[in-house]
């Protein structure tokens, strides 16, 4: 069967359709959250705007911005617009730089976000026969659970890992036979690491397609992946302020970038700096905006996350880039401007080097400095001198100073030296003083 042969109606409909869905359900959202939301009655009327000068999607970018710390002002439910007794489920974010971000759903929501999901899985070639290994963790983070309730909405046989101890994953998909894993890039590769510690082949293990998300990743990596399980690697993206996973996903048969559900959320692209909207094809700032949320609709969120809207080639709606990094995860050493993926990349270039790294950002005087941690290819372990590593050291500073126009010192280390992690990877840490 192919992903294409069971579409829903929307998913072929004309773009003069979906834009007319998208203008009612805009107006219905705009008036919903300045009705029944303070903050929002607030904040539109500082701004000068109400929801009755809605009369063109355009007008859109009339309306003020919500940022991560609007959510965090209303913690914990100051953003929702439906009373308590319609909330059925809350999520959080972890809160490790703040009050974490909360965010509700009534049971409408519930059922429209397993849909969506359902539909990210179809695209990506999964069907009711199919089993589904979760290695998404579970609980206030929305990754788990929404993947969960998504793959049984499909009517798939749903195994529920969670995260983490990574020899009984194997095992279970070594048992289980699972035909889709969902996780996070780099939690793929410590999977496939594990399965050939423990003497076993990856590649002939029987998982068809990972359905991976949640964190950066690169085509660099989606060919280590695919290359090493044997499966097809295709990004999905969400985030928890907006719904969770399943707001645009990868089709399997063009695997060229995201299909953004634009019948439940609005796009647009903004320069982070000005907040001025960009054209489709230019690289931005993602904003969205809900369209069918009940019980906390968002208004032009800004999500950090840097992309930019391509046009429909699988479906008809429009597309995102695979998205390059975060604002607010950029790195600025001695002027240059730098995304940890951008490093992955380059070290992708060399054959011998392992797709695990970290970044550790010092500052020994009075300029920033930026060392690059990656290990070898376990293949190779043992095998190369101190003289050996210190070549490929100094070949990928080359790499970087040449592509990414930054002075680094790389440090080459054996396999398994990089701490691995079970959710989303860490790849920076900031060793520069706090005063």
């Amino acid at each position: 069967m192919k992903a294409t042969e069971k579409l829903e109606p929307i998913e072929a409909a004309s773009r003069d359709e979906l834009l007319a869905l998208q203008f009612d359900r805009l107006k219905r959202t705009l008036h919903a959250a300045y009705e029944r939301i303070p903050h929002y009655r607030k904040k539109f009327d500082s701004a000068g705007v109400h929801p009755s000068d809605f009369n063109r999607a355009s007008d859109i970018a009339r309306f003020p911005f919500t940022t991560k710390d609007d959510l965090r002002q209303n913690y914990p439910f100051g953003m929702f617009a439906v009373p308590m007794d319609e909330i059925v489920r809350i999520h959080a974010s972890s809160g490790t730089t703040g009050k974490p971000t909360v965010v509700g759903y009534t049971k409408g929501d519930i059922a429209t976000w397993s849909s969506l999901i359902a539909r990210s899985i179809r695209a990506g070639g999964g069907r009711a026969s199919d089993k589904v290994h979760v290695a998404y963790g579970y609980g206030l983070f929305t990754g788990g659970l929404g993947m969960h309730y998504g793959a049984e909405h499909l009517g798939a046989a749903v195994i529920p890992v969670g995260g983490g101890n990574t020899e009984r994953q194997v095992q279970l998909i070594a048992d289980f036979k699972p035909d889709i894993l969902m996780a996070t890039p780099s939690y793929a590769l410590a999977i496939a690491d594990e399965m050939e510690r423990q003497g076993l082949s990856a590649r002939d293990c029987s998982l068809r397609v990972g359905i991976l998300g949640a964190e950066p990743w690169t085509e660099t990596m989606r060919g280590e992946i695919e290359r090493r399980i044997g499966i097809d690697a295709l990004d999905h993206y969400g985030l928890s302020e907006v719904t969770g996973p399943g707001v645009a996903a990868e089709c399997l048969e063009t695997k060229d970038g995201l299909t953004l559900w634009e019948d439940h959320f609005f796009p647009e692209i903004i320069e982070p700096d000005t907040g001025r909207v960009l054209p489709d094809g230019e690289a931005g700032e993602l904003v969205l905006t809900t369209l069918t949320k009940e019980a906390m609709p968002v208004i032009r969120y800004r999500t950090r996350d840097l992309t930019r809207l391509l046009p429909p080639t699988a479906r008809t709606m429009r597309r995102i880039e695979r998205i390059k990094g975060r604002s607010d995860d950029m790195l600025i050493i001695r002027g240059v401007n730098v995304f940890p993926s951008q490093i992955e990349a380059v070290l992708g270039r060399e054959p011998q080097l392992a797709p695990h790294y970290l970044l550790e950002v010092r500052r020994p005087q009075s300029l920033d400095e930026l060392d690059v941690l990656v290990e070898i290819r376990p293949e190779l372990s043992g095998t190369l001198n101190a003289e050996a590593m210190s070549a490929l050291a100094r070949k990928a500073e080359h790499l970087i100073k040449a592509y990414v126009g930054l002075t680094a010192t790389v440090r080459v280390l054996e396999p398994a030296t990089i701490e691995r992690s079970q959710g989303k990877a860490k790849r920076v840490v900031d060793r520069r003083p706090k005063n």
